[in-house]
């Protein structure tokens, strides 16, 4: 069974919102997709940030990226896990295991999250030897 959670809300919400590194003017004002020019209104960036619906584009996603300085392939893959999902051992690595460090565990996940959190862990300080 696919795993999915609000992983774009969730990456927005920790940089945007009150108390946080930018406020939804500032946001919208900085979260620019470089190819089209393309950003998102206040009041877009209001709805992500309220966990509101809102629809998921290509431009939102580069923008989005822009503005958080993240590779564009973390932010695809948190709008792919919030839309789609992912099967287990797709979170294995990538750009999905990569998104589910940035953003952390979600509020009360199960000791199955925290054991394929620790095997990632695990893997990379293999990797880093």
């Amino acid at each position: 069974m696919p795993e999915q959670r609000d992983a774009l809300t969730e990456l927005v919400q920790q940089h945007v919102g009150v108390g946080k590194r930018w406020s939804t003017r500032e946001f919208a004002a900085v979260a620019v997709d470089p190819e089209s020019g393309w950003a998102p209104s206040k009041s877009l960036v209001a709805k992500i940030i309220g966990g509101q619906g809102y629809d998921i584009t290509p431009h939102l996603v580069s923008a989005v990226a822009a503005a958080l300085e993240l590779p564009r392939d973390i932010v695809a893959a948190a709008a792919h896990l919030q839309v789609i999902g992912y099967a287990e051992e797709e979170l294995a690595g990538g750009a999905p295991a990569t998104l589910l460090r940035t953003i952390g565990s979600p509020p009360g996940s199960d000791a199955k999250a925290r054991a394929v959190a620790a095997r990632w862990d695990a893997d990379a300080a293999s990797n880093e030897k």
